[in-house]
């Protein structure tokens, strides 16, 4: 059974002070079109990264909050939108997958990292799917 991976949008954008703050929805909609791209080839091959995320084509599903919270998903992005708090909206993304299907949250954030492990999951760092260039 393939795995999928989560991205917390709003921590994955955060993480580089490209001057996302002045057009938060451009900043995830720019993030979601990488993930199209990591989709059809897969992630990188790098520390905290499972195999299955590195054989393409990988799952991506792409939470949203806020400002982002209405784009669209592309092919090989599904956009899972928070009506509160994406933390919680990843959570529950992770809680409602298919038993036994292995799943991969790209995030920095401590807490949600701790919170999504409880469930089973794996997680990285935003380096998985975007450099800090």
């Amino acid at each position: 059974m393939k795995g999928f991976v989560v991205v917390d949008a709003a921590n994955v954008i955060g993480s580089v002070p490209d001057g996302w703050w002045r057009d938060r929805r451009g900043a995830a909609e720019r993030l979601r079109d990488r993930l199209a791209t990591l989709a059809e080839r897969g992630l990188e091959p790098r520390p905290g990264v499972p195999e299955w995320a590195e054989q393409p084509p990988v799952d991506l599903v792409l939470v949203v909050e806020g400002a982002a919270r209405d784009i669209a998903p592309v092919p090989g992005v599904r956009v899972a939108s928070a009506p509160g708090s994406g933390d919680d909206r990843i959570v529950e993304v992770v809680a409602d997958r298919e038993p036994g299907r292995p799943c991969l949250v790209v995030t920095a954030d401590r807490e949600l990292r701790t919170r999504v492990r409880a469930l089973g999951a794996e997680v990285t760092g935003p380096r998985a799917v975007r450099p800090a260039d």
